[in-house]
């Protein structure tokens, strides 16, 4: 399962902006965390042979076997670290969610005496069908953030699941029920039964910093409470997933699929973020949603059902020298690039805030509410303190003239009705 989140695709109003948005436009597939349930294989390596150079080997004396023979078997200052603390601290409430939901088919029908490959392409669409129906289970991760049994995870652990239950570390297993979903943010809630459960603790947003130790709790490959050990990898990750970015934590601690919803936690075992999505084929990259973040939506959908988007229709690339050189070297263009950095406006979405003000594609955005934006990312964090209800006031470059635009941002609307 591949996560997609990108709107549909138009071709540019000028052919400069088609290559730019070909050359620039970077496209990685990733890879959501959930897993169907399957049997896990797990192979030994029964020899290996390799050239090594021989040294002299000196063997230990008898004093020294009697001493290793007489360690106790009691647990040691050296054998526990911050890990071992953490996982002690956290794993009580890291819980499996294992859900299951039913498909409906449409399956052809033969007689047994036709019912062969030969006969199925004879008939073509013409062979009369009949309803199958078969349930699909999958497995993920997730974390209890309030003793009264509200759960975080990922919306694609629980997506259109007719059933969910929730297991603990100690092997108890409960119903559980969606709150709400957001497929934009990948959050969940869920809620089971209970009191005085135990929850994790919260970290600063803020605290986050490349280099910090990174832990990650959960299911992968359907291997219940797994603890794997890495750090930060990097902050303000922007994944390009949809036309609204999103900063993710990267981290190096493995994740897996089954992974999806479980905590990333930090060295003093508080949550940061929420791990959620691999680059297929890489190793070591793996993507957390910001606990802060997190957090948020999951107190819209607890509150409200659902979660709305400020949103102007647009479609952005950061101004790089690079860009502007291709976009001012290529010949035939009627769009002339004149600031040295900024915000390219690639595409305007058709009847969207963005288009209704006269926004084009070639403009550069300087500030938006008097603030300088250089990132698309920057963008986006205008917009979410802003809200729905408030103005903005962005300031672009057109072909080297200044111009101002005022603009109310709408909720954005399901992928569907976005036109291309």
């Amino acid at each position: 399962m591949k996560v997609k989140y990108i709107h549909n695709q138009q071709k540019f109003t000028t052919s400069s902006l088609v290559r730019l948005q070909r050359y620039s436009i970077w496209k990685q597939s990733t890879t959501y965390l959930l897993l169907p349930f399957i049997g896990v294989m797990v192979g030994f390596l029964s020899s290996c042979s390799r050239e090594v150079s021989l040294s002299p080997v000196v063997s230990p004396t008898v004093s020294e076997l009697q001493n290793q023979s007489s360690r106790p078997l009691t647990p040691t200052a050296e054998d526990n670290n911050f890990v071992v603390q953490v996982v002690e601290k956290v794993e009580p409430a890291v819980v499996q969610i294992n859900t299951s939901r039913t498909v409906r088919t449409e399956v052809p029908q033969l007689p047994d005496a036709l019912n062969d490959p030969f006969f199925r392409r004879f008939f073509g669409e013409t062979l009369p069908t009949q309803p199958q129906e078969r349930v699909v289970r999958g497995v993920g991760s997730g974390f209890i953030i309030d003793p009264n049994g509200r759960i975080l995870t990922n919306a694609h652990v629980v997506n259109n699941a007719d059933t969910v239950t929730v297991s603990f570390s100690d092997g108890r297993t409960v119903e559980g029920k969606v709150l709400g979903q957001d497929s934009v943010s990948d959050v969940a809630v869920v809620q089971i039964p209970g009191n005085n459960l135990p929850a994790v603790e919260i970290a600063n947003p803020d605290s986050a910093r490349p280099g910090q130790w990174a832990i990650a709790i959960g299911n992968p490959l359907g291997l219940q409470q797994t603890v794997t050990v890495g750090v930060i990898s990097a902050i303000n990750r922007s994944l390009n997933l949809s036309t609204r970015p999103s900063s993710y934590i990267q981290t190096d601690a493995a994740i897996n699929p089954g992974n999806s919803g479980g905590p990333l936690l930090n060295a003093r075992g508080q949550v940061i973020g929420v791990n959620t999505a691999i680059i297929q084929g890489a190793e070591g990259i793996g993507f957390a949603i910001p606990i802060d973040t997190a957090q948020r939506i999951a107190q819209q959908l607890i509150t409200q059902g659902k979660v709305e988007y400020p949103y102007l229709g647009l479609q952005m690339l950061t101004l790089t020298p690079e860009v502007k050189q291709r976009i001012n070297n290529y010949p035939n263009s009627n769009v002339r690039i004149v600031a040295d950095q900024g915000i390219l406006v690639v595409r305007v979405i058709p009847n969207s805030p963005a288009s209704r003000i006269g926004l084009r594609p070639g403009d550069v955005i300087q500030k938006i509410n008097n603030q300088p934006v250089i990132t698309s990312e920057d963008i986006q964090q205008i917009l979410e303190k802003n809200g729905l209800n408030n103005n903005l006031q962005i300031q672009v470059l057109r072909n080297g003239q200044n111009l101002q635009f005022t603009v109310k941002p709408e909720p954005l609307p399901p992928p569907n009705n976005i036109q291309s």
